[in-house]
């Protein structure tokens, strides 16, 4: 019993069996404590989130090298069946390699990062984490109108990377164009419809066109881009019922809906303050003369035809 106990505990293969636990649990525990001690000591949460992954993965390359250590004399002679093996396990998780792939590819690239947002396989949100697998987001939009968060979480194949666009709204340059429309009856003084939408557009995304040109300089650096104006634009076209003036502006893409929300505010407002001289205009119907009406009943008719 007791030589069977001790060939037992001095058979090679159980030494390094024991070693490869061991030193496998004692990685797992530095890596965790490691990681507590940096979520205590980083106060900015994009950083705390950047050293917890490069603790992580040091971990699992720890973890490798540890295994390949210990089996290294071994590893020679399976040299052909790891081949044969691998070509099999390549055909059956192709999926599961091109995420890894595309984890490679976004961990060498820039195709986005944590914090960015970005639309995925058809779905929008902040990308909140970014596995070796899956990308994670914090979806925006679909039942809830505007660019506010609905509560879902969802996880995307890093695959999509090589399968569909990613459309990255905060990326290289983190502000969006948008639009407001502002219909105004006509017989309004133009050129004073016009200085108003100006004067109101500056105060509110003044800072945001500011920021902009200086982002949209660093754009035209590395890209080739035609210069774009970032500054507010009014515009005008005439149609059948009202004048359209478009407000065209830069905005934050996290800022998109408040912004337009302050802009309607401080527009109405201004036109209120006009006391009529200029008015907003809408798609009413205004009835200006009928024409007279000629009723016959039957019982009448058949009485004036009787002789």
């Amino acid at each position: 019993m007791n030589s069977t106990l001790q060939g037992w505990l001095f058979d090679p293969t159980v030494g390094r069996l024991l070693v490869s636990v061991l030193g496998i649990a004692i990685i797992t525990a530095v890596v965790r404590t490691i990681s507590k001690s940096a979520g205590r000591l980083i106060d900015d949460s994009d950083a705390r989130y950047r050293v917890r992954k490069l603790i992580t993965f040091a971990g699992y390359a720890g973890a490798i090298l540890l295994v390949t250590t210990v089996y290294s004399d071994r590893l020679s002679g399976l040299t052909v069946a790891f081949g044969v093996a691998g070509a099999g396990v390549a055909f059956a998780l192709q999926e599961v390699i091109a995420s890894v792939a595309g984890w490679i590819a976004l961990t060498f690239s820039n195709f986005y990062s944590p914090g960015d947002r970005v639309q995925l396989g058809g779905i929008k949100g902040d990308v909140i984490d970014i596995g070796v697998l899956r990308t994670t987001l914090m979806e925006v939009g679909d039942w809830v109108n505007g660019d506010l968060y609905n509560g879902r979480i969802v996880r995307v194949a890093n695959s999509f990377v090589f399968k569909a666009p990613v459309f990255n709204y905060s990326g290289d340059f983190p502000f969006l164009w948008d639009e407001i429309q502002l219909p105004v009856k006509y017989g309004a003084d133009r050129a004073e419809v016009r200085a108003l939408c100006e004067r109101i557009t500056n105060e509110v995304v003044g800072e945001y066109s500011k920021q902009a040109a200086t982002a949209w300089l660093t754009m035209l650096r590395q890209f080739r881009l035609e210069d774009a104006r970032v500054e507010p634009m009014i515009t005008l076209i005439a149609n059948d019922n009202w004048l359209e003036y478009t407000i065209r502006y830069v905005v934050d893409y996290r800022r998109r809906r408040g912004t337009k929300d302050e802009l309607f505010n401080k527009l109405l407002d201004a036109i209120d303050a006009t006391n009529g001289r200029i008015a907003l205009a809408s798609a009413t119907f205004q009835l200006v003369e009928a024409p007279p009406f000629r009723v016959q009943l039957e019982g009448d008719a058949s009485r004036r035809s009787a002789p």
